[in-house]
């Protein structure tokens, strides 16, 4: 398996745990209200804290970047191009998604755009390199 394809499969975790730590942040899920909430149907929510809103807004746009990058990834080993360009730029996006979401849940705006930035150029790598073949 190649690196940007075990990447793909380290994403997907990481992706799957992203979302499930905003939801369960979201319905409080360590108190005995929040279990139950997390449980149920979640018709009543309480307003999430600025902590969980954050982690939220970041599982979110990390599923809607992580389809981007599958795209890519999967575009590529189906291309059969395994460049160092390519994994290059799945070593980016990887990396940069980690620090975005502890970078948006700990509210730092400024860096947080830088990082997300890192991991946008990743996947312009991966589509360079296929589009440069």
């Amino acid at each position: 398996m190649t690196v940007p394809l075990q990447l793909l499969v380290c994403m997907t975790v990481f992706t799957w745990v992203v979302l499930m730590l905003a939801s369960l942040a979201k319905a409080r899920a360590w108190t005995p209200r929040g279990m139950l909430l997390a449980f149920g149907n979640r018709a009543d929510m309480p307003e999430p804290s600025a902590a969980a809103a954050r982690l939220d807004r970041a599982a979110r746009n990390t599923l809607e970047n992580f389809l981007l990058f599958a795209a890519l990834v999967l575009a590529a080993d189906a291309a059969h191009v395994d460049t160092p360009l390519v994994t290059l730029g799945a070593q980016l996006f990887a990396g940069s998604r980690i620090a975005f979401v502890l970078v948006y849940w700990a509210g730092i705006p400024y860096l947080r755009t830088a990082v997300w930035t890192v991991g946008v150029v990743g996947m312009g790598l991966i589509a360079a390199a296929m589009l440069g073949r």
